[in-house]
């Protein structure tokens, strides 16, 4: 990793204490306000800002992303030991412990912090103050927005990894999550507790309505290579969507879903363009928000990023599983398979050209921006967070359970996405029908693990004899241990079951 864990954390607004004593000088997030955020430009650059941890290696920079792939059975570590470098082998083998688990709770309060101290200015300050010369008071609610979504993408990224999800949660009856943090206190006395998964989910959706409430309506980012690396209000409704459907409100997971799914913007990729688009610089048509794979972005991990840790030319530590591979009907192009370096990168799963890895199967998602033939060095990649079909799976499970929207069906939804899949249409759709379209459609985009984690049954059996025991609906790796770290610093949090 290019950074320490912890000095992130001590840039945080939970973890301030001691970090001076690192520095000659106070770092950006620790001096005031009235200082660090004087007018407009200042906000506007350290919102920009804020993405940027997104892309590091403990989050969609790789790991939220395939250690989930991992620990679902949809990827796993070559056959042979030779062949890759043990980067994985903890997900795989399932030997987390507070002292080796993911690393995401520092830059996941690091975001927070960052966008609570521009939330906290504009409050402070007051949006008038801001709007001056060419600025107006819309220009102030944007980036009000962005911090709002931020903050809420954060807290629900390390809510699914550090805690149960709403359904277990009441299953095992444990409701510890994370502790909410919206201000910045550097005098505060005691470090914050954790809040109940309920209380963390509520100020989720409430961060998320607020942002959708402010931004204007045909928002973008100005200077960004890529506008669906930033917020947007088809963003901000298509994360409604998603936390929704894991709170289990079936109508409100519908009805935004299908906000989106009615917007103009966005259309479905087809069968010829599905396994062309992985390696574009920016977002296609199906992308509503993505994570912008940059080199220069120091949080950037590049060799320790999803192109280098899924390609044998690689690191190759993340292959996929014949679980997986094996689930895809001939002619439906998201199982399409190849030779590496002999199909232009145009399939979805590819061996090894001289096959050093015998025979392994490697998703083609993360071939690398500008390298088709993907014979050379991997190179870096975006990483999608939300995108269109989502948002039909999305839909198509909160018909099952009940909801209700005018002229669709959940069969209807999976046919849509089936189809432009070259898949067989479907005639009945039910829960695992939708649970296995979502499978398939999003395998290597980091849900798999999660969908079952958000459903009180849900469980994990292993195909590999080489696994730990399968996990059951139960299981302590549902909650993943939060960092020893953060126990030595903060007394007031609680340990998760089993760890």
């Amino acid at each position: 990793m290019k950074k320490i864990a912890y000095i992130a954390l001590c840039a945080a607004a939970v973890l301030t204490s001691g970090c001076k004593d690192f520095l000659k000088e106070e770092p950006f997030l620790t001096q005031s306000n009235a200082l660090a955020l004087i007018d407009y430009n200042a906000l506007d650059k350290a919102v920009a800002g804020a993405y940027s941890p997104l892309a590091d290696g403990t989050w969609y920079g790789a790991d939220l992303v395939l250690t989930s792939e991992m620990r679902a059975d949809n990827a796993t570590i070559p056959t042979s030991t030779s062949f890759q470098s043990g980067r994985y082998q903890p997900p795989f083998y399932m030997t987390y412990s507070a002292d080796a688990t993911v690393g995401l709770w520092g830059y996941g309060y690091y975001v927070i912090s960052a966008v609570n101290n521009v939330l906290e200015a504009i409050e402070e300050k007051g949006i008038d103050e801001y709007a001056k010369d060419d600025i107006t008071p819309q220009d102030i609610k944007n980036l009000q927005a962005e911090c709002y979504f931020l903050r809420a993408l954060s807290m629900f990224d390390m809510a699914r990894t550090y805690a149960y999800s709403p359904a277990k949660a009441a299953a095992v009856n444990f409701n510890d999550c994370i502790p909410i943090v919206l201000k910045t206190d550097k005098t505060a006395k005691e470090q914050p507790a954790r809040n109940t998964v309920a209380e963390v989910y509520k100020q989720i959706i409430d961060d998320l309505t607020a942002a959708e409430g402010l931004i204007d309506e045909g928002y973008t980012r100005g200077g960004v290579t890529d506008k669906k690396a930033a917020a947007s209000l088809p963003a901000i409704q298509a994360l409604l969507s998603r936390v929704y459907l894991y709170n289990q409100n079936w109508q409100a997971a519908a009805d935004y879903a299908t906000k989106v799914i009615n917007n103009d913007a966005y259309s479905l990729w087809t069968a010829d363009e599905y396994p062309s688009v992985w390696g574009e610089n920016v977002g296609g048509s199906e992308v509503i928000f993505e994570v912008y794979g940059n080199k220069s972005n120091d949080y950037d991990e590049y060799w320790e990023g999803p192109s280098h840790m899924t390609n044998p030319i690689g690191y190759a530590d993340c292959a996929a599983s014949k679980s997986l591979t094996s689930l895809f009907e001939d002619g439906d192009v998201r199982g399409s398979q190849g030779v590496r370096g002999e199909d232009d990168g145009f399939v979805m799963f590819c061996t090894d050209k001289d096959e050093a890895s015998g025979g392994e199967l490697w998703t083609m998602k993360y071939y690398g921006k500008g390298l088709g033939d993907a014979t050379s060095t991997p190179d870096v990649n975006n990483v999608i967070v939300l995108r269109l079909s989502e948002m039909y799976l999305n839909r198509a499970e909160a018909l099952v359970n009940g909801a209700n929207i005018a002229g669709a069906t959940a069969l209807g939804d999976l046919n849509t996405i089936r189809t432009n899949r070259n898949a067989t249409p479907l005639t009945s759709a039910g829960a695992a029908a939708v649970a296995l379209e979502r499978r398939l459609e999003l395998n290597f985009e980091g849900h798999y693990w999660f969908d079952l984690a958000r459903t009180a049954s849900g469980a994990v059996a292993y195909s590999d004899p080489r696994r730990p025991a399968d996990i059951d609906a139960t299981s302590k790796f549902w909650a993943l241990p939060i960092p020893k770290r953060e126990y030595d610093v903060n007394e007031n949090l609680s340990h998760n079951p089993g760890f």
